[in-house]
């Protein structure tokens, strides 16, 4: 889609600058994760907006990790973002930057700010801190230690720099103002002791920059034209402007927010997230029910699907809480056309044909009933079935139109049978089906005369495959989760494993994905062996919504 179609507050904030001359060369936008667990949906958002408006403008995106915390962050999480970035569509090319790359000049911008009286080294602890910074109603009180004589300040920072403080004695804050109405600006810390291994940098450093420090000077040393962020940050701008105002830099970008994609069902704090893999509730963080790009790609939710997701929720500053539909909605969209349609049963139920004899019959389906371009396959049917244990009932709710005692239905793409007796194992459960079909009711050439109701799936024994299907749904019960328990919220179902069967035809393609008849989208686990395909739920099938 060309710029000019696209129409928000950004982008027309950027032709605004565009036109007034106001950006020294191209538009120049960052995405700024931290390497502290995998990416989610929420930020597929800003991924799609900072990288797709500078593929707009012919402009350029960092990739910016925002690395300066040693105790949460890991190599892993930094391949799996960019693996994740790469999978959306999007490439930094050459533009790869840590905040661990600007340790030398923020540190330089920190004495420079210790030199102008703006910042000094305080001795509360952070209890003390959190207790002498006030609330919205009542202002802060001001630190013991915030006079200090200018050398003083630099001279225990540099102790700090040099090691000689355990963690938690000292940091450095900025100095601002304690009555300022605005939380943020209420003498900010702006590094802290942390003495522990760096990813990149190793021992080099153990006191590390806060972000709301770090982010502004990184975004001016790179010429970000635009810094886009959350609307959790809105409050956070006058401390990033104050920082930029306050140091000798010559480049001070705007930054600009918008709200955040909010997804029922659906939890994206990072923290919560550990705390899920940790705590075993889930595989691990790309387990396919979590809402982390890595399990989505897992479900095999398409990246184009994804996108469009985003595009539809468009860009505002309005807070919403997007449905569940829309994504499913998206990824149906995106699969429909493409993908073939196979047969498969989650609870198999063998039937005997009692007056078939002879060699099996094939018949001849296609992949897609639409799409002629994906090609046919060949099914058999004989003495042995199997269908689904949900097609038959021998107790039948109102308007069921599937197999009962002496009843008929069709088989997909095959003959109608009648249900001639239920077979019982020694608990009274239901074991098997003895049925007799009807020889001139081939699909396609039935001059039966019979009219059943209803069409079911079936797989015969010799065409059968066994597989595991895996049925994903909400990893949340409640609407907006969090506001309760975590372990009261969960969803007690959202996997459940069918030891099922497929058409054999259907392990033999090489489409990394099908529609199950009557079932939804699955894709074929790559890592799954050859004689126990595994299968995972990506969407339902469309149950009537539509976008409003």
């Amino acid at each position: 889609m060309k710029n000019e179609d696209l129409r928000d507050f950004i982008r027309n904030r950027i032709r605004e600058d565009i036109a007034a001359e106001r950006i020294p060369g191209s538009v120049t936008t960052r995405f700024p994760p931290e390497p502290n667990g995998y990416l989610h949906i929420g930020h597929a958002k800003s991924i799609c907006l900072n990288f797709g408006i500078a593929n707009e403008f012919d402009g350029v995106t960092y990739l910016r990790f925002d690395d300066t915390n040693p105790l949460t962050e890991s190599p892993e999480y930094v391949t799996a973002i960019q693996e994740d970035i790469r999978w959306l569509g999007f490439d930094w090319q050459e533009n790869l930057t840590f905040a661990s790359d600007y340790f030398p000049q923020l540190y330089a911008f920190a004495e420079e700010l210790i030199e102008r009286e703006k910042a000094f080294v305080c001795d509360l602890s952070q209890d003390e801190i959190r207790e002498t910074r006030g609330t919205f109603s009542r202002p802060g009180v001001e630190s013991p230690y915030r006079n200090r004589p200018i050398q003083e300040n630099l001279d225990l920072f540099r102790r700090m720099r040099k090691g000689e403080f355990e963690n938690g004695t000292r940091v450095l804050r900025a100095k601002i103002d304690m009555r300022s109405p605005n939380v943020n600006m209420r003498d900010p810390v702006l590094y802290r002791i942390i003495h522990a291994e760096h990813h990149r940098s190793g021992s080099d450093w153990c006191i590390y920059p806060m972000y709301d420090f770090t982010h502004c000077i990184c975004d001016a040393l790179e010429g970000i034209t635009h810094s886009l962020c959350t609307l959790e940050f809105e409050d956070h701008r006058p401390l990033y402007d104050w920082v930029l105002d306050n140091i000798n830099i010559n480049f001070h970008p705007p930054q600009i927010e918008f709200s955040r994609l909010n997804l029922e069902y659906t939890l994206m704090s990072k923290r919560v997230l550990n705390k899920l893999v940790q705590s075993r509730v889930v595989e691990s963080w790309d387990d396919p029910r979590m809402p982390t790009l890595a399990g989505l790609r897992n479900r095999g939710i398409p990246a184009a699907a994804v996108r469009e997701f985003c595009r539809r929720i468009g860009v505002t500053k309005q807070d919403n809480l997007m449905e569940t539909e829309l994504l499913d909605y998206c990824v149906r969209n995106e699969l429909e056309q493409t993908t073939p349609r196979g047969m498969a049963l989650r609870n198999p139920l063998r039937v005997d044909i009692t007056n078939f004899e002879g060699e099996e019959v094939e018949l001849s389906a296609n992949w897609h009933a639409k799409n002629k371009e994906l090609g046919s396959r060949i099914l058999t049917f004989g003495s042995t079935i199997f269908i689904d244990r949900s097609d038959f009932a021998e107790d039948p709710p109102p308007k069921y139109k599937r197999l009962v005692p002496d009843g008929i239905v069709r088989l997909r793409y095959a003959f109608i049978i009648q249900c001639e007796e239920v077979i019982r194992d020694n608990n009274g459960e239901i074991e098997s089906l003895r049925a007799r079909y009807f020889p001139e009711s081939r699909s396609g050439e039935d001059t039966s005369g019979l009219r059943p109701k209803g069409v079911i799936q079936f797989v015969s024994a010799q065409n059968a495959a066994t597989v595991q299907i895996r049925d994903y749904d909400r990893l949340f019960n409640t609407r907006i989760p969090g506001r309760d328990e975590l372990e009261s919220e969960l969803n007690p179902d959202s996997r459940i494993v069918y030891d099922g069967m497929v058409e054999k035809a259907v392990v033999d393609h090489t489409a990394p994905s099908f529609q199950f008849e009557r079932i939804g989208y699955y894709l074929r686990d790559p890592a799954s062996t050859t004689s126990l395909p595994i299968f995972h739920r990506t969407a339902k099938l469309s149950e009537g919504w539509k976008p409003k």
